[in-house]
């Protein structure tokens, strides 16, 4: 049975303490927007799939009570930065396997100014011999040492500095990558920032672990995002055809023995995991990376989303730096990824970040994303990944 997204909402991201709401106002924001953008009732979904990392166990519940209570049993979602997306394909299996007509994915996330922990949902200090990411910050360790700056900019930066050694990526070229992402957020009222920066101020703002800029990573963030995911008799039968975007495949990876095996910190981060996903979803859809229009991928830091390139088949093999600096991944390039501003510039609730992503490629592929829209989108790719490890790919199309 086929699934389909026929609504979507999101809240405006917004840095920690901006906004004085709790989780459960976001959640009823973002799933409002979604329940109206497919103009039906909450009355009529039949179960919730809630995504979230720093709220205790039931959050779910006490998140989707301001749309009504209505009974429907509702699933707790954890998976670190994929959880979302992890929410999302709850939904979708519970539709494509017959259990369900209508259902829920949301996801939310009241967070905490500063740099997030590197131990998992705790984002304080992390205690890396009982955290769940012990053996990929082990990894780093024993490859580069361990500094003081964050956890996970520094595993991501080690793994830049990797890729640099490797594959002769220059700093100006992963700079490339934020100046891109930050120009992308001008045009999206949903994005914590929407200021333009050059390479030349990306790579002039403050180091927080070499090669890493403020502005190559991610910001904490608040927000909330939420997806009606139907069947296609719920589609027909309430007339949503015009509103309607096919999940036409979907793969969920978690590490393997390459995530290790080499000792590099390019694979601790995820690489494999999302070589696996992408391959998944390209043999169960037919479809390749040639056939793509818009993607939005996991750039939580700068250096994430070249890797990603690799991992989708956008490029070989160390060919990612080149392809962001050729202008291939933006307006007028092969691809256009991350016109929503991505992570970097959008921002990264955790729980609501693989939702979002959905949202953006729904509103891409219904021609509704205003002055950010692609041109002529009919096929979008999200990938989402959380380190732990959860890589999550979803080919969307109109």
């Amino acid at each position: 049975m086929k699934a389909y997204v026929v609504g979507v909402g999101m809240t405006k991201f917004e840095k920690p303490e901006t906004r004085d709401w709790q989780y459960w106002d976001m959640a009823k924001e973002a799933g409002t927007a979604a329940l109206d953008d497919a103009g039906i009732a909450y009355e009529q979904i039949q179960q919730a799939a809630v995504g979230y990392c720093f709220q205790p166990s039931t959050a779910g519940q006490r998140a989707v009570y301001g749309l009504g209570l209505t009974g429907v049993p509702v699933y707790n979602v954890n998976n670190n930065c994929a959880t979302g997306s992890t929410a999302l394909m709850m939904a979708r299996q519970f539709v494509e396997g017959g259990g369900s007509d209508c259902v829920l994915a949301l996801g939310f996330e009241k967070m905490t100014r500063g740099a997030l922990g590197g131990g998992g949902a705790d984002g304080g200090a992390a205690d890396f011999k009982t955290s769940p990411v012990a053996r990929h910050y082990g990894i780093m360790a024993a490859a580069h040492g361990f500094e003081m700056s964050p956890p996970t900019a520094q595993i991501f930066g080690n793994a830049a500095r990797e890729h640099m050694e490797r594959y002769g990526t220059t700093e100006a070229q992963l700079a490339a990558v934020g100046a891109k992402n930050h120009r992308h957020s001008v045009n999206n009222p949903y994005a914590q920032f929407q200021d333009p920066y050059t390479v030349e101020e990306i790579l002039a703002a403050k180091t927080i672990h070499r090669p890493l800029t403020k502005l190559q990573c991610s910001p904490t963030s608040d927000g909330a995002a939420a997806a009606v995911v139907v069947s296609e008799r719920f589609v027909e039968s309430h007339g949503l055809g015009d509103r309607a975007v096919e999940i036409v495949a979907q793969a969920m990876t978690t590490d393997t023995g390459d995530s290790f095996a080499s000792g590099t910190c390019i694979d601790a981060v995820g690489r494999p995991m999302s070589q696996a996903a992408a391959r998944q979803v390209y043999e169960a859809s037919g479809l390749s990376a040639a056939d793509l229009d818009v993607i939005e991928l996991h750039d939580c830091f700068s250096i994430n989303e070249l890797l990603t390139y690799e991992a989708l088949g956008l490029c070989g093999e160390g060919e990612s730096g080149k392809l962001v600096e050729s202008g291939a991944t933006t307006y007028g390039g092969r691809w256009v990824v991350n016109p929503s501003g991505g992570l970097i510039s959008k921002g990264h609730p955790l729980g609501a970040t693989g939702i979002a992503q959905a949202a953006e490629l729904t509103w891409q592929l219904r021609g509704e994303a205003g002055p950010r829209q692609v041109p002529d989108a009919r096929v979008g790719l999200s990938h989402n990944i959380g380190l732990g490890g959860a890589a999550v790919v979803t080919l969307l199309r109109r």
